[in-house]
């Protein structure tokens, strides 16, 4: 197993600020970070958001039609 290269590292230098950083290694990136930046980043995140909201937008219509349609429907 390989041993994990993170750092934390404090350091205080003025009287009113803390200052702590993390150091990770890109290796140590899980697998949900992979996912994300692999469908949400670059032309194939731009791809799936672009189908996502036109998907979402006949979604809020048919529900929208089929709403007043009830509603609206003669006696």
């Amino acid at each position: 197993m390989e041993a994990q290269e993170s750092a934390v590292q404090y350091s205080r230098w003025s009287n009113s600020q803390d200052e702590v950083s993390m150091n990770v290694s890109a290796s140590e990136s899980s697998g949900c970070e992979r996912i994300y930046t692999k469908l949400c980043t670059g032309k194939l995140g731009i791809a799936l958001k672009l189908v996502g909201g036109i998907i979402l937008f006949w979604v809020i219509f048919i529900i929208g039609y089929v709403t007043g349609y009830y509603i609206h429907k003669c006696k």
